[in-house]
C-alpha cells in the first residue's frame, strides 16, 4: 500500500490502484499531481453529481480554506488531455489478448447542459429520448468519443473503454467565434490521424454506425491502414466492377452496372448463406447473409472498392441490414461480429451517466467544460483497469447475487465500481492495526465521516 498526503490528510491507495494511476504522473507537476490523487479518489467514492465541492466533502475537506486550487485543476492548471489519452490507450491495449485485433468504436453522444456561459452548446437530436415516430431536441454539448473494445474475464459481453473524447462545438458557436465549423466526420478524421500516430502504423479496425458511412472518412481510413466497418443504407450507390475492353476507344469506365440491394433481398437465385454468429449481449443468433465485393461510387470522388454483407433473419421478423468493410479480405461473419461489438459503446455512455455523474457537472469556463467530461469518460476505463488488477490478485469483491439477478459470471460496471470503492474505504478507514491482539479503536473523526457519507443520498 502507498499512502499519499494532501494537506496533512492521508489518501490511502493500494498497489493495484497505484500501478494504474502512476502511469499518468509524468503529465503533471508535483503540486498538481497531489491534488489529482485526492480528486481521483473523491470522484470514485462520490455518489450522484461529480462536483468539486462534493468531492471535497467526500474526502473530508469541508473545512479546507484553499479550496480554489482544486477548481483550478480544471480551469487553469497546465496539462495536456491528449497526453493522458495516449497513455490510457497504451494501458488498455496492454490488457488485450495477443490474438485479437485492435478494435475501436467511435460514436457521438449528447451531454445535456444549459447555461449562458457555456459557449459550445447547441440544439441536437436527443438519441436517447427520440424514437422513429418522434424526434426530441435537447440543448447540450456534443462529444466525439473513441473506445477500445475489450473482452473481460467477468463478463460475457465485451466492454467499450473510452480513451479519447473530443468536444465538437455547435455550428452556431463556431460562427459566433468566427471559426470554421467541423462536422462529426471532420472530428473523427482528425481523431483517426492522432490515434494512427500513437499506434505507430499498426493496423486497427474502426466501428461506426450509419452516420459514419462517409466516403471521405473511408478514404481517410485507407490511407492510415485502418479498416472501417459500418452500416449502409439499402439505397446506397453501389456498382459492379467496371469491365475494361482492350480495343475500345475513349476513357476507361470506372464503374459497372448499378446494384440494387432491395432487389437482391427477393432474388432466390443469390448465393445466400446461413451461419450462427456472436450476437448482442454475448448470445448466439442464426442469420442468413449474402456477401460480395463492389464499387462504392459518388460523383466527383474516387471510387472505393468495399465488401458488402447483406443480412436477414431466417424468420423474416427483423428488417434487413447492410454492412460494409473497406477491407476486401474480411469474411462476412467477421464483419457481422465486429459490427455487433459497436453496441457496447452505447452501454458505456449510459453507464457513465448513471454511475460517474456525466451531465451533473457545473463548470462553465471553456477550459473546464472541455476537460471535465473527457476525464469522467477516462475514469470509466481507469476503474475497469483497476478492476482487472484486483481480479488478477484475487482481491476483486464478489458481486452481490440476488434471487432475481444472478451475477456470478456476468458483472456490471456498478459491481467493479463498488469493488474499487471497497478497497479505497478499507485502506482509508481500517488500514491501521494494533501491535497486539487487542481490537483497534476506530478514530472518532473517521466514524463521524463514515456516518456522514452513509447519510448522503445518491
Amino acid at each position: 500500500m502507498v499512502r499519499l498526503k494532501t494537506n496533512g490528510r492521508e489518501t490511502a491507495l493500494t498497489s493495484e490502484i497505484i500501478s494504474v494511476l502512476s502511469a499518468f504522473s509524468c503529465c503533471f507537476t508535483k503540486p498538481t499531481w497531489k491534488n489529482i490523487q485526492l480528486l481521483f479518489c473523491g470522484a470514485i467514492l462520490c455518489r450522484g453529481a461529480r462536483q468539486i465541492t462534493k468531492i471535497m466533502r467526500v474526502m473530508g475537506l469541508r473545512q479546507e480554506k484553499n479550496f480554489s486550487r482544486y477548481h483550478n485543476f480544471l480551469s487553469r492548471a497546465q496539462w495536456c488531455g491528449l497526453a493522458l489519452s495516449k497513455i490510457l490507450l497504451g494501458l488498455i491495449i496492454a490488457v488485450l489478448p495477443k490474438n485479437i485485433p485492435i478494435i475501436i468504436a467511435v460514436d457521438e453522444t449528447l451531454e445535456r447542459r444549459q447555461g449562458k456561459k457555456i459557449k459550445a452548446k447547441g440544439a441536437y437530436r436527443d438519441a436517447v429520448r427520440s424514437s422513429q415516430a418522434k424526434v426530441v431536441i435537447s440543448f447540450g454539448l456534443k462529444w466525439e468519443c473513441m473506445t477500445v473494445i475489450v473482452p473481460l474475464p467477468w463478463c460475457k459481453r465485451h466492454w467499450a473503454l473510452p480513451f479519447l473524447t473530443v468536444l465538437a462545438p455547435s455550428k452556431k458557436s463556431n460562427e459566433a467565434a468566427r471559426k470554421r465549423h467541423k462536422t462529426s466526420i471532420d472530428w473523427t478524421m482528425q481523431m483517426i490521424s492522432i490515434v494512427s500516430r500513437w499506434l505507430t502504423s499498426k493496423p486497427w479496425v474502426l466501428l461506426g454506425d450509419g452516420a459514419y458511412a462517409c466516403m471521405n472518412l473511408a478514404h481517410h481510413c485507407l490511407k492510415r491502414n485502418v479498416t472501417l466497418v459500418s452500416r449502409f443504407r439499402l439505397d446506397a450507390q453501389l456498382f459492379e466492377e467496371a469491365i475494361h475492353l482492350p480495343k475500345k476507344l475513349g476513357r476507361k469506365p470506372i464503374k459497372g452496372t448499378r446494384i440494387y440491394l432491395k432487389k437482391l433481398l427477393d432474388e432466390m437465385s443469390q448465393p445466400w448463406q446461413c451461419a450462427e454468429v456472436n450476437w448482442y449481449g454475448g448470445e448466439k443468433k442464426r442469420l442468413e447473409f449474402l456477401t460480395f465485393t463492389c464499387i462504392w461510387y459518388q460523383a466527383g470522388k474516387k471510387p472505393l472498392p468495399v465488401r458488402i454483407v447483406l443480412i436477414k433473419t431466417p424468420d423474416g421478423k427483423n428488417e434487413a441490414e447492410v454492412l460494409f468493410s473497406t477491407s476486401l479480405s474480411n469474411c462476412a461473419i467477421q464483419i457481422i461480429e465486429w459490427f455487433v461489438l459497436r453496441w457496447n459503446i452505447e452501454v458505456t455512455f449510459e453507464e457513465v451517466r448513471a454511475h460517474l455523474g456525466v451531465e451533473t457537472q457545473r463548470q462553465w469556463s471553456d477550459k473546464a467544460v472541455a476537460r471535465t467530461t473527457p476525464l469522467l469518460m477516462g475514469l470509466y476505463s481507469v476503474i475497469t483497469l483497476i478492476g482487472l488488477k484486483l481480479f488478477a490478485s484475487k482481491k476483486l469483491l464478489q458481486a452481490e447475487v440476488t434471487s432475481w439477478y444472478d451475477k456470478k459470471n456476468d458483472r456490471t460496471f456498478s459491481d467493479i465500481l463498488c469493488a474499487v470503492r471497497h478497497v479505497i474505504w478499507m485502506k482509508r478507514l481500517f488500514s491501521k492495526s494494533a501491535n497486539n491482539a487487542d481490537f483497534h479503536q476506530l478514530d472518532e473523526n473517521k466514524i463521524n465521516h463514515l456516518l456522514y457519507l452513509l447519510s448522503l443520498t445518491g
